[in-house]
């Protein structure tokens, strides 16, 4: 029992020992004041500003150079569920589009040749709708985007084979 107090008076000595050397709060810290340099009021004696070298960034030009070559999301058959691929692709539209509220894309939505006329043109417009719904989830205003179904009726490529199907079975995304 005496050693565990002996034990706690040595310990509580050490920690107020070293409090002793701590700051103490009610004391104001050191502020360094430096001289002000005049300013003068004419201009007569002024130095020419030099010109800033850091190039303008046009972010309207980069985005639409960014999305030039990506206008097309395919999908599989007999399916409107937009692919995990096309991610990239719909984000940088979206960019763009946020980036300037005055430009709209027309959504077109295209089935492959299998399938009536009236199925297909649900489907696609079904596509161009899932499209739409994505970009509007990533900001992009409504009124910004057109969903519209062509069906079956313009064919990207020809053909009655998987390779052509696939190519047919697509949204193009078209500025307006």
């Amino acid at each position: 029992m005496k050693i565990t107090r002996y034990a706690l008076t040595l310990l509580a000595a050490a920690a107020l020992a070293g409090c002793g050397s701590a700051v103490k709060l009610d004391e104001p810290a050191p502020v360094e004041t430096r001289p002000v340099a005049p300013t003068t009021s004419n201009n007569t004696n002024a130095q020419p500003v030099a010109e800033s070298k850091v190039a303008t960034v046009d972010l309207g030009a980069q985005l639409t150079a960014a999305v030039a070559n990506q206008r097309v999301v395919l999908f599989d058959f007999d399916s409107y569920t937009v692919k995990d691929e096309y991610r990239g692709l719909i984000d940088a539209h979206a960019k763009r589009l946020n980036n300037d509220r005055k430009l709209a894309l027309s959504l077109e939505g295209h089935t492959d040749e299998r399938g009536g006329r009236e199925y297909n043109l649900a489907l696609g417009q079904k596509r161009a709708e899932a499209v739409a719904k994505s970009l509007t989830l990533l900001g992009v205003n409504a009124s910004q985007v057109e969903a519209v179904s062509f069906g079956k009726e313009r064919p990207a490529a020809t053909g009655s084979d998987e390779a052509a199907w696939a190519k047919n079975r697509r949204v193009e995304l078209k500025d307006k």
